[in-house]
């Protein structure tokens, strides 16, 4: 598969070894432990009204899934280090803007991959309107994107810096 700036992710190692930590887990001890919950679960009898039994193949629905997204993940990334401070937009950065040009209404997020982000800080995703908007400015430039409801609003980059984790 070729990669293109759509389809790749931008993570840092220790964000790739998380990760890829993460799949290793739900790939190997995880599945053995819901095969043997299902296993279990079905020598109780009936399945048509055993609770445990539909538990644990939702479980194992949810668990496959994240297996998938995971893989794809991993596949596309670009592993390195932490992108250059040159206060230009790119994945990886964390940016602050302020909303239709008011200092008083603005938001800091990274803009890359929710799954390299803790919890305290938002993400938008470079393939996102507001992403695709600001990818390639620099600080003082303004863009404008598209709204779900079709409306235009703008930002202003007020700051740009390496996501540090």
């Amino acid at each position: 598969m070729t990669q293109t700036s759509e389809n790749v992710t931008w993570l840092t190692q220790s964000g790739y070894d998380k990760l890829r930590d993460e799949l290793h887990q739900l790939t190997g001890p995880m599945r053995a432990e819901i095969t043997q919950k299902i296993e279990a679960a079905r020598e109780e009898g009936d399945l048509k009204e055993n609770a445990g039994y539909h538990a644990a193949r939702e479980e194992q629905g949810k668990m496959e899934l994240r297996i998938r997204q995971l893989t794809q993940l991993l596949e596309r990334a670009k592993v390195g280090e932490a992108p250059e401070d040159s206060g230009v937009v790119a994945p990886g950065m964390v940016v602050t803007v302020a909303f239709d040009g008011d200092p008083d209404d603005t938001m800091a997020f990274l803009l890359g991959s929710r799954e390299v982000a803790g919890d305290d800080l938002d993400v938008y995703s470079p393939q996102s309107p507001l992403g695709r908007a600001i990818d390639g400015k620099r600080i003082g430039d303004s863009a404008e994107y598209e709204l779900p409801n079709g409306k235009k609003a703008g930002v202003k980059i007020l700051e740009v810096k390496p996501y540090v984790g």
